[in-house]
């Protein structure tokens, strides 16, 4: 069990108005994998077996940032008073959070200098960042409606989220890699994960995606976007395409591995989020995407590797993208189109 997740079930579940789902999901992760008290009180175990151990005791800053924003949905879309003050645990992960600053051991969410989103929430990813993890749209919905008394500070987090996606993409090939400093330039580290773009990375196109659709606050950069991967794509074969390149689409050096095999995949995770990003698309070939998305069966691939979690969350969310069934959840008797 990991924080990622669980906290997407919870987003997906309070999207389809499943409260029951919505509450066993935040009931066992708050049980077993939240602290209650020590440097990390407030954060998240990352990774959990299925009896509530813990593998990892550190938290990973994505499934917190997941956590409030579907907790404040969860409370917009059924009150505070049915059993869990929805509210009041989001602002509880805020507060608690924002109470790290200064400390040696953990970190607030966001960093404080750049006003950026951490790794994780440490001194050690503490000191760079993670382009999947960038959804700005998230920071105006706690601006609206988290009620901390920091909603100035969360829209400024969100304007520098999305300067920061503008220097952390490549500029012809839309391309950004799995880690990057803060000033969107690469590590440079000996690993195999961080400079290029890898697993974590497939993510970006649909959180722009989500970003356009939610907020639209930076359209014309995003519909450039959404193009330009949408075009070294279809460039490499819209059938044929592969989940690992350098940011400058050359092929990598060395291959990360998926499912014990060494291998590049035409994997169904990046088929959707790429499909995702027609959202923000101009050029007609986006709906070759969208057509490939929903013929493509989630099944194994011809090495026999069959990934349920991760391809089939990614694809989930598409599916809701392109529907129009993934939306900001405003409360009740009070709807619009944006945020």
């Amino acid at each position: 069990m990991r924080t990622e997740g669980m906290s997407y079930g919870m987003m997906i579940a309070v999207q389809f108005d499943k409260k029951d789902v919505f509450d066993r999901l935040w009931r066992w992760c708050r049980k077993y994998m939240q602290h209650s008290s020590g440097d990390m009180d407030g954060y998240f175990a990352w990774s959990c077996k299925t009896d509530g151990t813990r593998n990892s005791q550190g938290p990973a800053s994505d499934g917190e940032l997941y956590y409030i924003t579907s907790l404040i949905f969860a409370s917009n879309r059924w009150g505070n008073d049915t059993g869990i003050n929805y509210l009041a645990e989001a602002r509880n992960i805020l507060d608690k959070s924002m109470l790290k600053t200064g400390h040696n051991r953990v970190a607030p969410l966001i960093d404080v200098n750049h006003k950026l989103i951490t790794f994780t929430p440490d001194r050690w990813g503490g000191r760079y960042t993670d382009p999947s993890y960038h959804l700005p749209a998230f920071y105006e919905v706690w601006a609206k409606w988290a009620g901390d008394n920091r909603s100035e500070y969360w829209l400024e987090c969100a304007q520098a989220s999305r300067e920061y996606l503008h220097k952390c993409t490549h500029p012809v090939t839309g391309l950004n890699p799995d880690y990057s400093n803060y000033d969107g330039t690469l590590l440079g580290r000996n690993g195999i994960f961080g400079d290029a773009f890898r697993f974590d990375s497939w993510r970006v196109p649909m959180n722009i995606a989500l970003d356009y659709s939610w907020s639209c606050a930076d359209g014309d950069w995003q519909r450039a976007y959404g193009n330009r991967i949408q075009d070294f794509l279809y460039s490499q074969g819209i059938d044929d395409f592969v989940d690992q390149y350098n940011v400058d689409g050359s092929t990598v050096e060395r291959i990360a591995s998926a499912g014990g095999k060494t291998k590049l995949r035409h994997s169904l995770g990046l088929v959707a989020t790429s499909a995702a990003v027609s959202l923000a698309c101009t050029d007609p070939k986006c709906y070759e995407f969208i057509h490939k998305l929903w013929n493509s069966g989630h099944q194994p691939y011809d090495d026999g590797y069959f990934d349920a979690y991760y391809d089939g969350l990614l694809r989930l969310f598409a599916f809701m993208h392109l529907s129009g069934n993934y939306r900001v959840i405003f409360p009740a008797g009070n709807s619009s189109e944006s945020i």
